[in-house]
């Protein structure tokens, strides 16, 4: 009998509604593969992959130009503390449809989240050790779990030119109130407040999902102060905050440890930036049966649909605005951890597994090659 429940429930195409899904083609990396990107279509039938020298560093879009933007695993990064390993990124690469590399940043302490802006500029999330006397200021957290080196390492937020010129940073220890974002009691104090997403405003402003201390804040570009903060009343360990074209704010809420609740469940959730205020929210029918303990990610789509990633499970899937399930695809593709240099986490996850970070689904018409007739 096969002993993988994910598998035995059932893997790829689970259902799709063809007449209330959205036109278009997934694209998602399997975590634990050496660096195979796939694009599916609705009925789960690949038609395209690319192949590349990196294991994912969390996750790949497709760019306005039709590239692929790939964040890979950098193979000479330092070893910072074990799980490093499985969340580090710093390849931050663009390659074409046949799979040559267009452009190539590197920095070994990126990790979770890059954006490659229309004009050949990055943002993206990096880490900065910090001293253990300054590191005291950090509240919070598990008692003596800082890294080996009895650090903290806090995070930095960087903006470069295509050539990788420095043109705007941020740094979580300059900027961030101590006492405001407090380490949740579960962490190791080892990295602060752990960024999983930044997302570029309309208003030039940053947007950032800080995981740890359970906050979705705005950043001001011109002064590095924060000007807006969803706290842990609202969200619990979220990730993938995105800015909808209303200014509204869109949010994969894990669910880990949220407040005034035991029964642990995963949600989506939009939130008007003037009040705080949720005004969509998706969640399960049987609300513990969609949860991801960490990573994940939600994406608005045109017609009003919105495709989530329940990543841990590997599961892509996209309801309705009334949220109705019309499409839904398990990842089929298992694996750990072994022969992809990453020792230190091979015994925290010991098992084959299908998860992705996060995936986008992209409409016909903005992948020109794949039909160019």
């Amino acid at each position: 009998m096969e002993q993988s429940t994910l598998i035995r429930r059932g893997i790829g195409l689970r259902g799709v509604d063809p007449y209330n899904v959205s036109l278009g083609y997934t694209l998602f990396a399997h975590l634990t593969s050496p660096g195979i990107v796939k694009l599916i279509d609705n009925y789960g039938e690949e038609v395209h992959r690319w192949v590349l020298p990196y294991r994912p560093g969390r996750h790949a879009q497709l760019l306005k130009n039709g590239n692929l933007a790939y964040n890979g695993v950098h193979p000479d990064a330092p070893r910072l503390f074990p799980l490093w390993q499985k969340y580090r990124g710093g390849v931050m690469m663009e390659v074409d449809p046949a799979g040559n590399v267009v452009s190539e940043h590197c920095d070994p302490l990126a990790h979770h989240d890059q954006h490659h802006l229309d004009n050949g500029e990055l943002l993206y999330t990096t880490v900065e050790g910090v001293e253990f006397e300054k590191a005291k200021s950090v509240l919070g957290g598990i008692p003596n779990s800082e890294a080996p080196d009895n650090k903290v390492y806090a995070d930095c937020i960087k903006h470069v030119s295509p050539s990788g010129e420095l043109l705007w940073s941020w740094k979580a220890i300059d900027h961030l109130d101590p006492k405001k974002f407090v380490l949740q009691p579960h962490y190791p104090r080892e990295h602060w407040p752990l960024i999983n997403s930044i997302y570029p405003l309309q208003d030039g402003n940053i947007l950032a999902s800080l995981r740890s201390v359970s906050a979705v804040i705005i950043i001001s570009r011109e002064t590095g102060e924060v000007i807006w903060h969803l706290d842990s009343t609202i969200v619990a360990q979220q990730h993938c905050a995105s800015e909808l074209s209303n200014g509204d704010i869109l949010i994969f809420d894990n669910g880990t440890f949220r407040h005034h609740e035991s029964a642990t469940y995963s949600r989506v959730i939009q939130v008007k930036r003037e009040d705080k205020s949720i005004v969509w929210e998706y969640r399960d029918p049987h609300p513990m049966t969609f949860f991801t303990p960490f990573m994940g990610g939600a994406q608005r789509l045109k017609n009003e649909n919105t495709l989530i990633t329940e990543a841990a499970f590997g599961r892509i899937f996209e309801v309705t605005k009334k949220g109705e399930l019309v499409w839904e695809y398990i990842n089929p593709d298992f694996a750990d951890y072994k022969g992809l240099d990453a020792k230190e986490i091979e015994k925290y996850f010991d098992y084959p597994a299908n998860a992705l970070f996060r995936a986008y689904k992209y409409a016909p018409h903005e992948i020109p090659w794949l039909h160019p007739n």
